[in-house]
């Protein structure tokens, strides 16, 4: 039996403002095409389907048509919820899709869905674990000590019925760590994993009573403990961090109990993310400039702040995502302990003082304004100020 593993999708993702729609189908259609090459039985989709729990038209749109291109190929479909999906609106329809073989569990309601698929070898049970939090977990289970996401998980599993004498494949979506080490996060995945706490994370042994196991949540790929716990990571690259990442998808193959392999079928995206720092002049330079429509962080090494320099970039690069500076002011500022800048100051007083340091000049009106706006959204400063 042929799985194709995926994981946080994000459809109706963006990146610094740009829409990535285009791109998510772009890499959709390789899949597909992946899909037939391969002769793939079923693919997992562990999680973190959509970007945002109210997700756009495009994106429900896209993930419609997906699911339909795979209906069409007779592929079988396991999908679960993440920390980003709505569980409600996710299980929509959950019940009317499974008269096309695409199994969806959004919520967790005390036991693991499963299914079970047969082959030359015998039967393949998969699992289908959402995203949970400990606190979900001990409703179903009061008389259990659930003090942590691994106690959650390990008490989820020891009460199901699962047969190890059968291959078990289970699709999750959380923080799951090696014996000595945590997975390496890629930067574009929640604050909430980039800060994770012994509560929330979960031991790969937890997992060993299943001979694969699909893992969503941590955007670069890789194994876990044993090369059979795996993240698939995301099929796009989300943020700066992630540009040296190698997108792939894990094609997983199944014979007799024991017999698993793995394959990594490498994406090509239709435009890349990349990093170009030096001096604006050299950058720009006609001998310098390749793939043009790449999404570009750009790092200036000038000491003069440029007067619309994200306006004479994308002339060059219409997809420069983020422009900042490394040069001795802000190495400068580096130095600076924050802490004695703000004392009893206000947003306003330390925006200021602060542009005026970097800059040299005073900030504008609207420059603040929209300062204030940011700030606001984050939740600095009270939205009634």
């Amino acid at each position: 039996m042929v799985l194709l593993h995926l994981g946080d999708i994000h459809f109706g993702k963006s990146l610094c403002g740009f829409d990535l729609i285009d791109d998510q189908r772009y890499i959709l259609d390789q899949i597909l095409n992946m899909i037939e090459d391969k002769k793939v039985d079923a693919v997992l989709i562990a999680g973190d389907v959509y970007d945002r729990a109210i997700p756009s038209e495009a994106a429900t749109n896209l993930l419609n048509d997906f699911l339909n291109q795979l209906v069409k190929r007779s592929v079988t479909v396991f999908m679960i919820s993440g920390n980003h999906d709505s569980d409600e609106r996710l299980n929509f329809g959950s019940e009317l899709f499974r008269t096309n073989n695409i199994y969806i569990s959004s919520v967790f309601r005390g036991s693991m869905f499963s299914q079970t698929l047969r082959d030359e070898y015998g039967e393949v049970c998969i699992w289908l674990l959402p995203f949970v939090k400990a606190s979900q977990v001990k409703r179903y289970y009061p008389d259990s000590k659930i003090e942590s996401y691994d106690d959650a998980v390990r008490t989820i599993i020891e009460n199901e019925q699962i047969d190890n004498d059968k291959r078990n494949v289970i699709i999750a979506h959380q923080f799951v760590a090696g014996k000595h080490a945590d997975p390496v996060t890629a930067g574009s995945e929640s604050v909430a994993v980039q800060n994770v706490g012994l509560v929330e994370k979960i031991s790969c042994s937890c997992f060993d009573p299943f001979d694969y196991v699909a893992l969503g949540h941590i955007h670069s790929a890789q194994s876990v403990g044993r090369d059979t716990v795996r993240y698939s990571g995301s099929p796009l690259k989300y943020s700066l961090s992630e540009i040296n990442n190698e997108k792939s998808v894990p094609v997983i193959t199944l014979k007799e109990k024991g017999d698993v392999g793995i394959e990594l079928v490498p994406l090509k995206p239709k435009r890349d993310v990349r990093h170009i720092k030096g001096k604006m002049n050299i950058l720009l330079d006609k001998v310098n400039v390749v793939d043009t429509d790449d999404y570009m962080y750009v790092t200036l090494t000038d000491e003069d702040v440029i007067e619309d320099v994200m306006g004479i970039f994308r002339k060059t690069y219409p997809n420069t995502v983020k422009i900042d500076y490394d040069n001795s002011h802000t190495r400068e500022m580096e130095k600076i302990d924050i802490t004695e800048i703000s004392g009893n100051k206000t947003y306003e007083e330390i925006v200021s003082e602060f542009y005026n340091y970097v800059f040299g000049t005073d900030i504008t009106e609207e420059e603040m304004s929209v300062m204030k706006e940011a700030a606001k959204e984050a939740g600095i400063i009270d939205e009634t100020n």
